[in-house]
């Protein structure tokens, strides 16, 4: 008894085979192709370097991507696209940042935090500034990305 067959015994259709072998390899090719998470894209760019931004005291000076955390969500100013604000929940500030171009990065894997408090905030309000503020900075600490205070920031 024999156990296999050749390719014309077993009358396989040829697109059929073609399906079957290009699936394979689809299936395969996805799972090598998984990007890299946000912390490694970040940990690409160059350390931070205090020299390039230490004479940045104001905010409109700052050549980084610079965050505005407020109750809601969180503001992402970026020299990529001046003037344009993209709002982000804090959860996905790290993978945003790491898709940012290196030419957003002069002053190396650091971003300037300002926290939107007024003095006329609600508790609600200042509480849910603390709680986004504690998940970005989590995340950027994680990624080995440094905070930096410019102008009026906290």
């Amino acid at each position: 008894m024999r156990l296999f067959l050749s390719w014309a015994e077993a009358r396989i259709p040829t697109r059929a085979l073609g399906v079957f072998l290009f699936t394979i390899f689809a299936a395969c090719s996805r799972q090598s192709a998984t990007p890299p998470d946000s912390t490694a894209l970040l940990r690409t760019i160059s350390p931070a370097d205090p020299a390039k931004y230490a004479g940045s005291h104001e905010a409109k000076h700052w050549a980084n991507p610079y965050l505005v955390i407020r109750p809601e969500a969180v503001a992402l100013l970026t020299s990529v696209k001046p003037n344009e604000e993209q709002i982000l929940k804090p959860e996905q500030v790290l993978n945003t940042l790491a898709q940012l171009p290196t030419s957003a990065w002069p002053y190396g894997r650091v971003v300037a935090i300002l926290l939107d408090e007024k003095p006329a905030s609600s508790e609600a309000d200042k509480i849910a500034i603390r709680r986004n503020r504690g998940i970005v900075e989590a995340d950027l600490r994680s990624a080995a990305v440094e905070i930096y205070s410019v102008g009026g920031l906290q």
